[in-house]
């Protein structure tokens, strides 16, 4: 009745309830694919202090509830014999037949109800769900088991699994149902604190029906590849270049800047003075153009700073481009900004320099150096956020013809596709918008290219599939908010990728049976990581477990779903 709420809401002193809302990371997303609204119980912990004072002794049934009284324990789980209560309390809540509870009814359907469970019951279940059946009204309810073991060996039969599901729900035909993941690429985090920007690529592909237990996925089979954020956190974010890009345009919307910190050994005010001074020797000669050459040569040295870094540096930077490298490794100051563009417009003023720029931009220094080749300059007082805002503007400039250079000539060479692809591009570098909108479109077109790059360097799919990657890309962020958790899908056909998955181990698989109903069906999976984050697996010598074959040192997880539909009328 209260709208959704962040913070967990206790329920008779021992239970909290969270109301997970889609879009929201969802603990059932390893068991289930759940993706819906949905109540997920937990036991709640003690206080810190309140534990130091619990001298009780523990019974065996909750001994696995509380594995910590420390710090970040994570999720804890009620026993299942409570956990069982509290999935009766939901379905009687809901139940028209139960008129001695005085119930007012019909009562609005409440979101399916999650129960953490601690595995104490002999099939060691994990999770107890409840979910609604609704048609015009609440028609029942099925309920879940969800059980989940790391065992040294496994013994399960197709066969005995369909039985199963057959006498549990009266069914004479079942339909099955394969899903197989791999794991293409994975980021290594650092530390700790780098873990949530972890990049993921891994190929999903489904089938139906499914043969047998742990089946190799057939080329009729449906795939996907699916990405989420990206590598170039490490490689590219942490770029210089890109990073005072958002410094500046933080700085000109708050007022305060964080300076990063140099690269270079000489200060910006040094590097400027050398570069100006040899623009003028040069124009002495009148050969300009060699020593734009020289100058790119010379700075590719600074590339690793750059987004460059990851594709061949272009040949035709120009006056404004040269001098964005020179000032992006060396800026630390608002001082600095001030002299630096000081010493450039009284360059300009003297007729020292008449550098070359490419045609389209509209920025202050651009305009600037055009009215300087007819002798005349406009007064500009470097003052408030004037230096910040010039340097932005190259910088801007500067990234745009970055990416484009990238997606257009480097990689999109397609010509019956470069129109579609130049005009899908505008949105991402028209100068049309305020300066803030501008530089958050180019944090989109930054994201799309660390996952294009993710995908080009560690599993190197066909040419179409990235182009097709790109468009999906595009188009998502041309709609969307920036959103680096945002998982892409590509789907592909199983023919094309097979070499990325015929010979490797899935790092997931899962059957699915049901019989016709959507929400009644059992599952069974096996996976390389738990699937449940509220318990502590014993981890027993599995040197020899396999899957699909011989993986030494590597522990696999079964878990098992099944469920039960009870009719209210």
């Amino acid at each position: 009745k209260k709208g959704i709420h962040n913070d967990p809401f206790i329920y008779e002193a021992d239970v909290q309830v969270q109301l997970i809302s889609k879009g929201q990371p969802n603990p059932l997303k390893n068991i289930l694919d759940e993706n819906d609204v949905v109540f997920i119980m937990e036991k709640l912990p003690l206080e810190k202090e309140e534990t130091s004072h619990v001298e009780e002794p523990q019974c065996e049934e909750t001994a696995i509830s509380d594995l910590s009284t420390g710090e970040n324990v994570g999720p804890l789980a009620l026993p299942v014999g409570r956990a069982r209560q509290l999935i009766g309390l939901y379905t009687m809540a809901h139940n028209p037949n139960m008129t001695h509870l005085k119930i007012h009814h019909p009562v609005t359907a409440l979101p399916p109800l999650w129960v953490r469970c601690d595995s104490s019951d002999p099939e060691g279940t994990c999770w107890l769900g409840a979910e609604l059946v609704t048609t015009n009204s609440i028609a029942g309810i099925v309920l879940y088991t969800v059980s989940c073991k790391a065992d040294k060996t496994y013994s399960v039969n197709l066969e005995d699994l369909k039985s199963s599901h057959k006498k549990r729900h009266h069914l004479s035909i079942v339909t099955t149902r394969g899903f197989a993941q791999y794991e293409l690429f994975k980021s290594t985090a650092l530390d700790d604190t780098l873990a949530a920007s972890q990049t993921t690529i891994t190929l999903d592909i489904s089938w139906s029906p499914v043969d047998e237990i742990l089946q190799s996925p057939p080329l009729s089979s449906t795939a996907a590849l699916v990405g989420a954020n990206s590598f170039c956190v490490e490689l590219i974010r942490c770029g210089f270049t890109f990073n005072l890009l958002i410094v500046l345009a933080d700085g000109l919307r708050t007022g305060v800047s964080e300076w990063p910190e140099p690269l270079e050994v000489k200060s910006a005010v040094e590097l400027v003075q050398e570069f100006l001074n040899d623009l003028n020797k040069l124009d002495e000669f009148g050969d300009s153009t060699k020593k734009d050459t020289e100058i790119v040569k010379h700075d590719s040295a600074a590339v690793d700073r750059s987004i460059e870094c990851l594709f061949t540096v272009r040949g035709d930077l120009d006056f404004a481009e040269q001098l964005w490298f020179k000032m992006s490794g060396s800026v630390v100051s608002y001082q600095d900004l001030v002299k630096c563009f000081t010493l450039i417009i009284q360059s300009l003023q003297r007729g020292d320099i008449q550098p070359w720029l490419h045609s389209g931009s509209n920025s202050l220094l651009s305009k600037l150096i055009h009215q300087s080749y007819h002798g005349t300059m406009d007064t500009v007082t470097l003052s408030g956020t004037i230096p910040v805002k010039m340097l932005l503007e190259i910088g801007l400039d500067k990234l745009k013809k970055d990416f484009i250079s990238f997606f257009i000539g480097e990689f999109l060479s397609q010509l019956k596709k470069l129109k579609s692809t130049s005009q899908s591009s505008e949105y991402f570098i028209t100068p049309s918008v305020d300066i803030q909108e501008q530089v958050y479109r180019v944090q989109k077109l930054h994201h799309i290219l660390e996952i294009l790059v993710s995908c080009m360097l560690f599993i190197k799919p066909q040419h179409e599939l990235l182009f097709a990657l790109t468009q999906s890309c595009i188009k998502y962020y041309r709609q969307n908010p920036l959103d680096e958790q945002h998982v892409f899908q590509l789907p592909v056909r199983p023919a094309a990728v097979k070499n990325l998955y015929q010979s490797e181990k899935p790092q997931k698989w899962k059957v699915e049976i049901s019989g016709g109903q959507k929400k009644v069906k059992t599952v069974w999976q096996l996976s390389d990581s738990a699937p449940v984050d509220h318990l502590s697996f014993h981890k027993p010598d599995v040197s020899e477990l396999t899957l699909n074959g011989s993986l030494e040192e590597r522990i696999f997880f079964t878990n098992l779903v099944t469920c039960s539909q009870v009719h209210f009328k």
